[in-house]
């Protein structure tokens, strides 16, 4: 069965979500060792494990993009100013993440040379995590809310799964805030539990755009310069 163009703009935006989740996590996983190494010396085989983390994170990049760019022309629909607002805000998230990825590989090659200057790759590492608090916290939680917003104003996805995208958006900036004046750290329990309904939002809006792709209210809008309607004609 032929499936239409929303259909397949469906499973192809939800798949790139269902990619974001993938990559961050496998990158955060392979390139946190080198991070965190105290002594500023590699681990065997650190280096290895960051460049591939390093390749997880520009999926990750193009991932994120790619769901704005997929998604823009469901959304215009719906308002074309939030529709740009949500392509080049996730423009924005990429950049900022990509940002953060050059740090991490800077940081392998100074770890590979005896004769860096000294401090120079603990200056990269918190260059790393300040982008990671701007771009995956505070730039994702506003793009989490504006898609949130539209895709419960247009009936896009189920309610509940809008109301978790309204709710977590804002839980993660107030998180990163409370981060950055060191409320407490960023890899710790109240952070991770404040990424919780981000995390259930994506899988659940990736998830339900696969199989079911979206709501009946996806191609309602009226679109801007369409003729109006007619009045009914009044009896007497």
């Amino acid at each position: 069965m032929k499936m239409s163009p929303d259909r397949r703009t469906a499973v192809a935006a939800g798949s790139l979500f269902l990619l974001t989740e993938v990559a961050a996590i496998a990158g955060a996983v392979l390139y946190r060792p080198l991070l965190g190494a105290a002594d500023g010396r590699l681990a065997q085989g650190a280096d290895t494990r960051a460049l591939l983390g390093v390749l997880c994170e520009v999926v990750l990049v193009a991932a994120v993009a790619g769901t704005g760019a997929a998604l823009f022309p469901v959304l215009r629909r719906h308002g074309e100013g939030l529709a740009l607002g949500y392509a080049f805000g996730r423009l924005l998230e990429a950049a900022v993440v990509a940002l953060g990825t050059v740090a991490v590989l800077a940081l392998v090659t100074l770890r590979r040379d005896a004769e860096a200057a000294p401090g120079a790759d603990v200056a990269l590492a918190a260059l790393h995590d300040w982008t990671f608090l701007l771009g995956p916290n505070i730039a994702l939680g506003l793009n989490t809310v504006l898609l949130a917003y539209l895709a419960y104003r247009a009936r896009l996805v189920p309610r509940f799964i809008a109301v978790l995208g309204l709710v977590g958006g804002p839980l993660i900036c107030a998180s990163a805030v409370a981060v950055m004046f060191g409320a407490y750290a960023q890899l710790s329990v109240a952070g991770s539990a404040a990424a919780l309904p981000v995390f259930a939002w994506e899988l659940g809006l990736a998830g339900w755009l696969i199989a079911r792709g979206f709501g009946p209210g996806a191609g309602t809008a009226a679109r801007p310069g369409a003729a109006a309607a007619e009045p009914a004609p009044v009896r007497r």
